[in-house]
């Protein structure tokens, strides 16, 4: 019997330049630039079973690919949909696996699993389903019920906005030959150290830190953030009254040439809206006070600065003492007053940025 006869296969330029490019090809698909090259060899007048041994296929796939492109063009190479084993759980199910997920959990449970919503549903609504499948439904239907996001409801302030937009005017609009800081504090700054020396990093593999650590007390500081210059002044403080912080206004008020004003970003802390502080305000008429409003400090620069004091020194750092921590935070604060630029204030929502 003889052998069944080649599909012939003609190219024209374009085609011939579409499938070269194809089989030349390093970011498509292993499966795609072999069908290419088939189909290339194949043109130029070879037998299947000499493009079989060209390309590493057996001569039935040769065959198959060849007479799909004779067929159906550049799309014939594609794979066919394979329509797979047809779904056990109906769109009834599905609702009730996103509906039980997007639901209170029983007692005492804070969050649902897998397991625990297939428990449920086969208890109360008699759904036979399986965990595997909860969790390739609610996947389909971007449904986490493991995820949990924070939350802070905003105070009905109705002074909300003209206080933020008070801030926002004076940032992005100066007074002219003003001062403007930016002041809080960071309290209870953690002196730790690893029970272990940490593992540095090395190619494939991050840095490992030892879980354990030992306690060397704590520190807190105040720091007044020029919004003009980026150069922050900080103070150690012992404790965060409102003594200690007109003690650290009166500092200041020294500092500062007395012929110009100065407008300050405070918060709500206990420190700042304290009688004595006010009082104290009040007695220096210089000395203009821009408040956030509550639950607002991120529009307090000096908390950008704080953010990366954090990042920087102690999120990962190792303390052998109080005095450790506190000498190394100074150094910090030194250096980057040394190339400290002010931050780029928006209104757009893009990250701020040094100017």
């Amino acid at each position: 019997m003889a052998a069944p006869q080649a599909v012939p296969i003609e190219l024209d330029e374009a085609m011939r330049r579409r499938l070269n490019k194809l089989a030349a090809s390093r970011t498509a698909s292993v499966r795609t630039v072999q069908r290419a090259r088939i189909v290339l060899a194949a043109a130029d007048g070879a037998t299947n079973a000499a493009i079989a041994a060209a390309v590493g296929a057996d001569v039935g796939t040769v065959r198959t690919w060849r007479g799909r492109f004779a067929e159906q063009g550049l799309a014939g190479l594609a794979d066919a949909e394979r329509p797979g084993r047809p779904r056990r759980l109906g769109q009834r199910e599905r609702v009730a696996v996103i509906a039980v997920a997007t639901s209170a959990p029983p007692r005492p449970q804070a969050t649902w699993s897998h397991r625990l919503i297939a428990e449920r549903l086969a208890a109360a609504e008699n759904i036979p389903v399986s965990a595997s499948q909860v969790g390739r439904i609610l996947a389909e239907a971007d449904v986490k019920p493991h995820k949990v996001r924070g939350w802070l409801t905003r105070r009905d302030d109705p002074a909300f906005w003209d206080r933020a937009g008070d801030i926002c005017e004076l940032y992005l609009n100066p007074p002219t030959g003003a001062v403007r800081l930016s002041i809080d504090e960071k309290t209870a700054i953690a002196a730790r150290s690893r029970k272990h020396p940490t593992i540095p990093a090395a190619c494939g593999r991050p840095a490992r830190r030892e879980f354990e650590y030992v306690r060397h007390g704590t520190a807190s500081l105040v720091a007044a953030f020029d919004i003009d210059t980026g150069q922050a002044l900080t103070e150690i403080i012992a404790r965060n009254d409102a003594d200690t912080f007109i003690a650290f206004l009166h500092r200041l008020d020294h500092l500062i040439d007395p012929g110009r004003d100065i407008h300050v970003v405070l918060d709500n802390g206990s420190a700042h809206v304290a009688k004595k502080t006010k009082a104290w305000l009040a007695a220096h008429p210089r000395w203009h006070v821009h408040w956030t409003p509550p639950h607002a400090s991120w529009l307090n620069q000096v908390e950008l600065y704080f953010s990366a004091l954090t990042r920087a020194v102690i999120r990962h750092g190792d303390f052998t003492s109080r005095d450790d921590l506190i000498d190394k935070i100074e150094t910090y604060v030194i250096a980057k007053n040394d190339t400290a630029k002010p931050y780029r204030w928006t209104y757009d929502g893009t990250p701020l940025k040094a100017a």
